[in-house]
């Protein structure tokens, strides 16, 4: 599955998240979400900028220029870390698409 500037995501509905300690936890609720190795995925403070984004109507687009201002970073970057991110957490279905 290719992931695109235009494409909106949002989180799974059989995942649960929650912050502890500055840290986004994602929790799945059912069997065959997440990483084989580990039931939970934790997120830094850059992926809970991006995770935090992901409301369902967004597209990843909006997302890269909402978090530009927030980091000292060029928009290439921050466009690769969100798709590179987003890439990852659909791989674990951990998100879908909206």
């Amino acid at each position: 599955m290719s992931i695109a500037l235009e494409d909106v995501y949002k989180p799974s509905e059989d995942v649960v998240a929650r912050e502890i300690e500055g840290e986004i936890i994602i929790v799945p609720l059912v069997a065959g979400i997440g990483d084989m190795e580990d039931e939970l995925f934790t997120l830094n403070d850059t992926g809970k900028a991006i995770w935090d984004k992901l409301d369902g109507q967004r597209s990843l687009a909006d997302v890269v220029t909402a978090l530009s201002p927030k980091f000292a970073a060029e928009d290439g970057t921050i466009q690769r870390d969100v798709l590179a991110l987003v890439a990852a957490l659909v791989a674990r279905k951990l998100l879908t698409r909206a």
